[in-house]
């Protein structure tokens, strides 16, 4: 019987990779949610691991991608959906991040989806697709605390619940407790996202707008797909 399996971060994705059609790597605030508003726009997302700007920079040139700022840089291009908002049709963006994109780029074989709560209900339809049948693994990334260590992080859960929910049958009990969770706070999604750690680090650091778009539910119907490397819209 076909099913939706739920785990967190880089050991979730090792985990189940190799077991399922399809990954849904789901990272709210922020990585997922860019990805969202980029691909609406009809641009392309290369994902990389955030850390090594040289490689960063080289692998931009390779690929003929612009290379994403940081977000302290302000006005340009980042990994803030706000500043994605600016992107033009057809752009290429290479986008460093500490966990989308690394755990985007570790899913093996599997078809890789970018879902956030902005498109969990598109996203979802287009992952029972893929699958063809096949189990669905859906991967809340989660943060990092100051060591390294994983950070689980309440708008990976209640985003991961989101697509569980409308992928619409059966789960594992992580599943299960992802979509009662996300159930449970769709009436205050917005406040919820809001006073979470991760939303107030961000508002905290002026990027309130950020999270607002981050807490929109099913306003997008794109389908971020991983393919030949950058993220594309296969709706």
């Amino acid at each position: 019987m076909q099913k939706v399996h739920c785990e967190w971060g880089l050991n979730g994705v090792a985990l189940l990779r190799d077991r399922v059609a399809v990954v849904v790597i789901v990272d709210v605030l922020s990585f997922s949610t860019a990805v969202d508003v980029a691909v609406h726009r009809q641009a392309r997302i290369h994902p990389f691991p955030y850390g090594d700007e040289d490689a960063a920079r080289a692998e931009a040139e390779r690929v003929g991608a612009r290379l994403a700022a940081s977000r302290k840089a302000g006005g340009q291009l980042s990994l803030s959906p706000a500043s994605l908002m600016k992107l033009n049709p057809g752009e290429r963006l290479l986008l460093p991040s500490p966990n989308g994109s690394r755990l985007s780029l570790a899913c093996g074989r599997a078809s890789v989806l970018a879902g956030c709560l902005r498109n969990a209900a598109a996203v979802a339809a287009k992952a029972v697709a893929l699958a063809e049948g096949r189990d669905i693994a859906v991967i809340p990334a989660g943060e990092q605390w100051p060591d390294g260590s994983l950070r689980p992080a309440i708008e990976d859960l209640l985003g991961a619940g989101a697509v569980i929910e409308a992928i619409g049958f059966d789960g594992e009990p992580e599943a299960v407790v992802a979509r009662h969770a996300f159930l449970s706070a769709r009436p205050h999604l917005e406040a919820t996202l809001r006073t979470c750690r991760s939303g107030v680090e961000l508002i905290e650091k002026e990027h309130a707008l950020d999270v607002d778009i981050a807490a929109e539910l099913n306003v997008s119907h794109c389908t971020p797909l991983l393919k030949n490397g950058a993220y594309e819209n296969v709706a």
